[in-house]
């Protein structure tokens, strides 16, 4: 029978560890973004202001309203038998912490992270948001102590169109790696080495204090 499942738990995404610092989803996407985005944010302290920004804005708002849409394609597509949702999970092993929107657990033994995104799918999966699932991926596979090799995404500006992504283990290594550059960053003040892509500077709140103006 299918079901929904609310964790017992929840917390705001920006809340203190209560062991410390602890890395977020929302970190995994801004040191993809850029590396020096973190460095001026998470070590040096200098917020982003991002409630200035429609798209976080209307993303938040997604997310808040994200339980209006129809869930029948849970059963139909996915082979969904339950699911939790706005889960909070953390891992002390890892040092990471996060609020999947849904754990999915699946009839072949498997669960998988799902994510909403307020955006338009244009035939292509962008590291950031695979990278965001293989996150998602770690923190249910500890806690669950489960297969995750696999992650969904739903574009709601693309009519929910529902994506499913792969997670490897090699993509679980690189997190690993990720979240080490992460921390050499925000624990030891390493200064970073900007994005190769510097399409990607004018759309940065710090652009004014990082050498990378073009």
């Amino acid at each position: 029978m299918f079901e929904t499942i609310e964790n017992m738990t929840y917390a705001n995404d920006t809340q203190d560890h209560i062991d410390g610092f602890s890395i977020t989803a929302s970190d995994i996407l801004e040191y993809l973004f850029c590396p020096r985005f973190i460095y001026f944010e998470n070590y040096l302290d200098i917020p982003q202001h991002e409630e200035k920004r429609f798209k976080v804005q209307k993303g938040r708002t997604i997310h808040e309203d994200k339980i209006k849409l129809n869930q029948q394609y849970l059963r139909k597509k996915l082979g969904c038998l339950e699911r939790k949702t706005s889960a909070y999970l953390s891992s002390t092993s890892k040092g990471i912490r996060g609020i999947v929107d849904e754990i999915l657990f699946l009839d072949d033994g498997t669960a998988a992270p799902l994510d909403y995104k307020y955006a338009e799918y244009k035939d292509v999966t962008f590291k950031n948001h695979k990278y965001q699932l293989t996150f998602y991926g770690q923190l249910i596979r500890e806690n669950f102590k489960i297969t995750v090799n696999r992650g969904f995404i739903v574009y709601t500006r693309s009519r929910n169109k529902l994506i499913e992504v792969s997670i490897t283990d090699q993509m679980y290594s690189e997190l690993d790696n990720i979240i080490s550059g992460l921390l050499d960053i925000i624990q030891k003040g390493v200064y970073p080495k900007p994005t190769k892509y510097r399409a990607k500077c004018p759309d940065c709140c710090y652009r004014n204090i990082c050498e990378k103006v073009i």
